[in-house]
């Protein structure tokens, strides 16, 4: 996530934003104008944004005062220029009632507004942070022509104002919207970190020219689709004006990879990342914490293993714990000068490279683009995108704006950087839902039947996918954990939690992952139809291969002599072959080479391993229970949902 999302109360404008986020995340001196204030810091003025500005008679890039975001923000919902409308209906011989009306914007409401975060990728303002003033000067115009690309698909595909009773009738705002952008340029760690602030208000006019409230909860749902297009905009932006290519890398063993650019030394986002370890750190001891708390009887109080929902989290309390107060903001140049100065003294990379590293990035560039043209086939493209959705939402149902989140990410993995034709990734999740998914909406309401709400689910059946979790069994015996479905044993004397492994649900994208591979295989060995596929979807993925980098090439095959039969319990040997490739394959791509009988392997490891779970908890269950029932929490046992709405902090922000 590139894109986060946090709510704005009318009093938290003047105890947060006003202070802080105007002006570069540093201490507001008190008594200090707003515009002196950002010279100090060092950090532009804000600007507006939105088509909605025509309506107030504000200007596209003017800028942004004190008194209109306290009028617009601050006060529930006013016209920025609130202060002065009111002054001139009181010299026209208006009432102060009337007068203080006509500066309203309809109804007065607590939340006024969303503030969007804007950052591109690591690599990216890395190369931002570390090139000369013309890399810079592109890597900021192209942030901010993607932000400009995402407010205007907000606009008129996200944004909608509630009518009627209940708010069951919705409509666009025809005018658009208000937006204030607020510039920053480092992270409270002091590391570089190119980011903006968009507060954009909940106040937009009907049709009749009357105003109401933006449904924020439709802004909190389309966030991870917001930010799949902001990441492929601004890379390819980036890439097309530098000549560079983007790359994935996985970030952690399991999860998604993200598509950074080639070339930049992954130890220079290592030196970026100081707040990420201390928040790994302490993730690790919550976790052990987790898996080990019991109440005065000596019984489990959570469940034996971590799932994604409450790895999420305890992500988000270590985050906490971990947030160091806020630096005084600093000018760029002295910044920039610093930052050089810091990696090639404290990054481990050369300095070399470290001052000519946009060259070394057109280099792996020019190499990845001399290899292969980009191909992007809808049909196949519909496969894994149905497929990913399908898995890592619980229950297997999702939503039109999962589909469209997937296919923009699959669009980046595949396009290296470049730009697309507009209205692709539509298409990809229209062949999607033709083909691949099952509208199972049941509506009750005129909400249940608008497109964005319809409810689907994946047309074939895959009951060889592994659970998408485990049973909670409580052993009394609190043995060894011999698989994820058992709880842990209390760590061991003089070992650290780092050093400790804590038994975790398997992560979603990995099963993702396996079910394209049995998708694709399905189509592949499928009769009649799949004989024009077979070879096409061969072809494309050998495209797909030859444009990765060396080092993201799948392993090379084991050593003959290398044993492939894992000890998973005293007397049995399982057969991990699959399971490796799946671990070891850092994108989609290398995880479809997966043979069917590598698949069906672990097919019968994940079925026997399911039928020992319930084994155990059937065994379980028959026995006497002398403490009664204890009760488990539901939300634990929920699998993490990417959709969910709420606020979604990175790794590296700490805003």
């Amino acid at each position: 996530m590139t894109v986060d999302i946090r709510v704005i109360r009318a009093g938290q404008m003047y105890r947060y934003y006003l202070r802080e986020t105007v002006v570069g995340d540093g201490r507001r001196p008190a008594r200090t104008s707003l515009r002196a204030a950002q010279e100090q810091a060092g950090v532009p003025v804000g600007r507006w944004m939105g088509r909605g500005l025509a309506a107030l008679g504000l200007a596209p890039g003017g800028e942004v005062t004190e008194a209109q975001l306290r009028n617009l923000f601050g006060e529930r919902g006013r016209h920025p220029d609130a202060d002065r409308i009111e002054a001139a209906r009181l010299a026209a011989g208006d009432s102060p009632k009337k007068a203080y009306r006509a500066g309203a914007l309809g109804r007065r409401v607590t939340v006024t507004g969303v503030d969007f975060v804007f950052r591109p990728q690591p690599t990216i303002y890395l190369l931002w942070a570390l090139g000369d003033d013309e890399t810079r000067r592109v890597i900021e115009a192209a942030h901010e022509r993607a932000i400009v690309r995402v407010l205007e698909w907000i606009e008129d595909e996200v944004a909608v104002i509630r009518y009627g009773k209940d708010g069951i009738y919705r409509v666009r705002p025809p005018g658009g919207l208000v937006a204030a952008r607020f510039r920053h340029y480092e992270a409270r760690s002091g590391r570089p970190l190119l980011h903006d602030h968009l507060l954009l208000s909940v106040k937009g006019q009907r049709l009749d020219g009357t105003w109401g409230s933006v449904h924020t909860l439709a802004l909190h749902e389309n966030t991870v689709a917001a930010s799949a297009l902001y990441n492929e905009l601004v890379a390819a932006e980036v890439c097309e004006e530098l000549g560079l290519a983007t790359e994935p890398r996985t970030v952690t063993p399991g999860r998604r990879p993200v598509m950074e650019i080639a070339g930049v030394p992954h130890e220079l986002i290592r030196w970026t990342s100081r707040r990420s370890d201390q928040i790994a750190a302490c993730l690790n001891e919550l976790e052990h914490e987790y898996v080990t708390a019991v109440d005065d009887d000596g019984e489990p109080l959570f469940l034996p293993v971590v799932s994604e929902r409450a790895r999420a989290k305890l992500n988000a309390i270590a985050a906490r714990k971990t947030r160091p107060p806020k630096q005084s903001a600093r000018p760029l140049a002295q910044l920039r000068a610093w930052w050089k100065t810091s990696a090639i003294l404290t990054s481990g990379v050369a300095a070399d490279v470290i001052t000519s590293l946009l060259e070394h990035a057109r280099a792996a560039a020019a190499a990845i683009r001399a290899r292969v043209a980009a191909v992007v086939d809808v049909a196949l493209a519909a496969v894994d995108v149905a497929a990913t959705v399908f898995v890592m939402n619980d229950g297997g149902r999702f939503h039109r704006r999962h589909l469209l989140a997937e296919a923009r990410r699959h669009l980046a993995l595949i396009l290296r950087g470049r730009r697309r034709d507009p209205g692709l990734d539509d298409q990809v999740v229209a062949a999607a839902i033709s083909t691949y998914c099952l509208d199972i909406s049941e509506p009750k309401t005129v909400r249940g039947l608008e497109a964005g709400y319809r409810l689907y689910t994946a047309r074939w059946a895959l009951p060889d996918l592994p659970a998408r979790r485990p049973p909670a069994v409580h052993d009394p015996d609190r043995q060894p954990p011999a698989d994820p479905g058992e709880p842990a044993a209390p760590r061991p004397p003089g070992r650290d939690a780092g050093e400790w492994e804590t038994p975790r649900v398997p992560l979603q994208y990995e099963r993702a992952v396996l079910a394209g591979a049995v998708v694709h295989e399905k189509l592949r060995t499928a009769t009649a139809t799949a004989t024009a596929v077979r070879g096409r979807a061969y072809h494309v993925v050998a495209h797909q291969q030859a444009a990765m980098p060396e080092q993201l090439l799948a392993p090379a095959a084991a050593d003959p002599e290398d044993n492939d039969q894992l000890e998973a319990a005293p007397g049995e040997a399982i057969d991990m072959t699959a399971l490796r490739a799946l671990r070891d394959s850092r994108t989609d791509v290398e995880a479809l080479d997966i043979t069917a009988g590598r698949l069906r392997r672990l097919q019968n490891v994940f079925i026997k391993a399911a039928d020992d779970s319930r084994a155990r908890a059937d065994r379980y269950t028959g026995q006497e229970n002398v403490h009664g029932p204890q009760p488990v929490r539901e939300d634990d046992q929920q699998a993490y949902r990417l959709q969910d709405p709420g606020p979604h902090r990175s790794r590296i922000s700490g805003h």
